[in-house]
């Protein structure tokens, strides 16, 4: 399935991924319609070509005019949004989201719509640790992975529809998992790494350090630099997950702190040797795997 040329896109957010969203499918030749609080943001967005229109208030006809609808806000801020203009859908539009925690998210959602509108979340697995448009760049999707969460509200037909706007976006790989598997797996590879990445840069407070690091620390930290608004919402709303996470990460560390403490390198290298061999398999496939 593809995205028809002539479908109406409306993006709800204009952040730095809503604005990502925009640049490529207005790439793609699709027109692009944005509702976003600031003002400043769209004409940024405007200037850079990268939507048609824009409007600060929500546009009833602009809502009733849009085929597909991407909602790039925090979870708790969609959440409310559906509640105040969620009436406003209509009859046989689909919506989808950006949001990095389903399992609370998508049952709200869908227990506030209207009959007739059909909510298909998916996760783009890819970004940037600054926010707002002006970061916006769609070119981390290439090479990068996109989940498509499906319920049993949602039809095949939808789901499709999913899949073909992340091809479009080019996403490389492109998979379905359940909200619950979604969020014990994005405990672990999202959420405890930027847990891990804040720890680091605060564990230690020796002045000049950025004189002497190497690219080894900038890469392990680089999303240190973080949006503290979204990401805590994201923790709080996927805590058990993420604790359970953060427990099994301290006891490995234990672990292997207890190795260094009594100079067993042998058991040193086994953990290093198996760390490389499952890094290997995270490593970006070239060509196009897309399912």
């Amino acid at each position: 399935m593809t995205l028809n040329s002539n479908m109406n896109i409306l993006i709800v957010g204009l952040g730095v991924m809503g604005g990502s969203y925009a640049r490529a499918l207005t790439k793609k030749g699709f027109r692009i319609r944005c509702i976003t609080k600031d003002a400043a943001d769209i004409e940024y967005a405007l200037g850079e070509g990268m939507i048609a229109e824009g409007a600060v208030e929500v546009r009833a006809d602009w809502l009733a005019e849009a085929d597909l609808i991407v909602f790039a806000l925090y979870p708790k801020t969609f959440i409310s949004w559906i509640k105040e203009n969620g009436h406003l859908l209509k009859r046989g539009v689909t919506i989808t989201d950006v949001s990095g925690v389903k399992s609370g998210v998508i049952a709200s959602i869908q227990g506030l719509l209207p009959e007739g509108v059909e909510f298909i979340s998916a996760h783009p697995m890819a970004g940037r640790e600054r926010s707002g448009v002006a970061f916006s760049d769609d070119s981390v999707f290439t090479g990068a992975n996109y989940i498509v969460v499906p319920t049993e509200k949602n039809t095949e037909k939808a789901i499709l529809l999913c899949e073909a706007l992340g091809r479009t976006l080019g996403f490389l790989r492109i998979s379905r998992l359940d909200a619950e598997a979604h969020d014990r797996m994005i405990a672990f590879l999202s959420q405890l790494t930027h847990c891990i990445a804040v720890s680091l840069m605060n564990c230690n407070d020796a002045p000049d350090m950025e004189k002497y690091t190497g690219d080894s620390f900038r890469d392990l930290t680089r999303i240190a630099k973080i949006n503290e608004n979204m990401w805590s919402e994201l923790f709080l709303l996927n805590k058990d997950a993420l604790l359970a996470e953060m427990d099994a990460f301290a006891k490995e560390f234990a672990d292997f702190r207890a190795l260094l403490a009594a100079e067993d390198a042998e058991g040193m290298k086994e953990k290093m040797r198996a760390s490389t061999a499952k890094r290997m398999k995270f490593d970006k496939p070239k060509g196009n795997t897309a399912l």
